[in-house]
């Protein structure tokens, strides 16, 4: 950070007070998630992390700010998994966070003060030209401001991109998603997904970090806020709805805590056959609402069977399956109708790592003895499903199973393939009283935003929930407290929405807006060589 003679503080003098500092504003974002949901702090929690990297020294030294910062960011977004991963939490954070040390260096040369120009550092050049010299440094200022509000934005996606990959620990907290409950912020989402909210935010960020930083930075910077405005505003205006079509009436069924598998399928049971004559079509219940599968157990499958019968609709049932050819266990998404299992069915792809396998076992296995990493890996799925409900009219759905609602691509891939209704089962009862239930359930919003689908998030413990395909909210969410059945009237909506039809271009937008930078970094810096060997 600097102080307002544009000199960095002198109590970040100290390494260790600085890298304290770097952690501690990589972690302010956090409390744009829920349980906080503060999401206007969105567009301002970068700043004083962008502020602290930018006054680095050096750019080794904006590279360490941006692993630390990264590393607190990380720890804050994750923290409810401390009691379940214990100090391996804080070995993942550092693995994390390292992807963000370019970030800072881009951020550095881009925010950073440039260096006085030739003679007028050295004191050198005749008054008549300092006129000349002052006008040619404001417009290098400006150019480098306008670079960073196109460069550090897209450096941030390019982060949020490479950590999102499944083995990595997959999209949770891209900072878009912040915004799950802003209705301008969910109309971006469906021109240009998660990752053009995240774009947008970040913009702001660095527009108020040069007002602040740097005053002659002032005209690109609140130009760059008006840009952002103005995209907001169009996006609201202009980008095209979905049209809604009918509805369907639904119902979640919320367990909660029930202690037995027993028991919590004759709470489930029971919960189910209180929906009779309501004119529900579609029932669903929660990830491992059944710990063995009605496929393998015909008592099991009669007992749901009478179940579909009894409430006129079809049950989603979820079942840890096991598969005599190869050891292990897969969670399953069934269907089931009056006569049972009506042969549709959809196991998980994406698992939660160290939660449901840990990737490279026999480096990272040693994770298991200090704290509850999956001692063994689950089996995964294949493919995505789309399955017709009978008794909706064929009413196509499109399954996920707890973490996978945190991946855009699968929810639009759900919806290119004739999905409906997104629907999401998920358990999150070992984080029950922690901010992950909240967060988890938000994700809900972005992803039927994105898709023009109505999602479903159903889960055992809560938070459950219901959006519509605007990503508003449907209905009462079930919180953590409740044991409860709940009947929604779902509207379904009819197009497709830009984001699935487009897919990922703001990702690419923000790559090619590098590439071409660093191209030209590049050609700037052979011509001096070529200049140089040629003197």
């Amino acid at each position: 950070m600097d102080t307002p003679s544009g000199r960095p503080a002198r109590w970040l003098g100290s390494p260790w007070t600085r890298g304290v500092a770097a952690a501690l504003a990589g972690a302010v974002p956090a409390l744009t998630f829920p349980a906080p949901s503060w999401w206007w702090l969105a567009y301002v929690a970068l700043v004083p992390w962008l502020l602290l990297v930018r006054s680095a020294p050096t750019r080794r030294r904006a590279a360490l700010d941006g692993w630390l910062g990264g590393t607190g960011f990380i720890l804050a977004v994750h923290h409810w998994l401390l009691p379940s991963l214990h100090i391996f939490i804080l070995v993942l954070a550092l693995l994390l966070g390292a992807f963000w040390a370019p970030w800072g260096v881009l951020v550095r040369v881009l925010l950073g003060d440039a260096p006085a120009a030739g003679g007028a550092a050295r004191g050198g050049p005749a008054r008549t030209r300092s006129g000349e010299a002052s006008a040619a440094g404001r417009l290098a200022t400006g150019a480098r401001c306008t670079a960073a509000l196109v460069l550090v934005p897209s450096g941030w996606l390019m982060v949020e991109l490479v950590r999102s990959w499944e083995y990595l620990g997959g999209p949770w907290g891209l900072l878009g998603a912040s915004q799950w409950q802003v209705p301008p912020a969910l109309r971006l989402a469906s021109v240009g997904g998660v990752w053009l909210v995240s774009l947008l935010v970040v913009a702001v960020n660095t527009a108020v970090a040069e007002l602040i930083a740097r005053p002659a930075a002032r005209l690109p910077a609140v130009a760059g806020l008006l840009v952002c405005a103005l995209a907001a505003t169009v996006a609201w205006f202009w980008a095209p709805v979905p049209r809604i079509t009918g509805t369907v009436r639904v119902a979640v069924v919320q367990p909660n805590r029930t202690g037995t598998p027993a028991a919590r399928l004759d709470r489930s049971e029971a919960l189910t056959r209180s929906l009779a004559g309501r004119g529900v079509r579609l029932v669903v219940w929660g990830e491992s609402s059944l710990y063995t599968d009605p496929a393998d157990h015909p008592a099991l499958a009669a007992r749901l069977a009478a179940l579909s019968r009894r409430t006129g609709a079809e049950l989603l049932i979820n079942a840890d399956s096991a598969h005599a050819e190869r050891p292990g266990i897969s969670k399953s998404a069934v269907l089931i109708g009056p006569d049972g299992p009506t042969g549709d069915r959809y196991a998980k792809m994406r698992l939660v790592p160290f939660g449901e396998y840990i990737p490279f076992r026999s480096v990272l296995g040693w994770a298991t003895r200090v704290g509850k990493a999956a001692p063994s890996d689950r089996l995964r799925g294949t493919g995505e499903v789309v399955m017709p409900v009978a008794a909706a009219g064929g009413l196509r759905i499109g399954p996920l199973v707890c973490f996978e609602t945190a991946f855009p691509d699968m929810s639009r891939h759900l919806a290119r393939d004739g999905a409906r209704v997104l629907v999401a089962q998920s358990s999150t009862s070992t984080f029950q009283d922690s901010w992950a239930p909240a967060q988890h359930a938000s994700l809900a919003a972005l992803r039927a935003a994105e898709t023009w689908r109505p999602m479903v998030h159903a889960t055992l413990t809560g938070i459950s929930a219901v959006y519509g395909p605007r990503g508003e909210q449907i209905g009462e969410r079930l919180g953590t407290d409740r044991s409860a059945a709940a009947v929604y009237d779902l509207p379904l909506a009819a197009g497709t929405s830009p984001y699935t039809r487009f897919g990922d271009w703001a990702v690419y937008g923000a790559m090619g807006a590098l590439v071409l930078a660093g191209g030209y970094v590049g050609l700037r810096a052979f011509s001096r060589r070529t200049a140089r060997a040629r003197r």
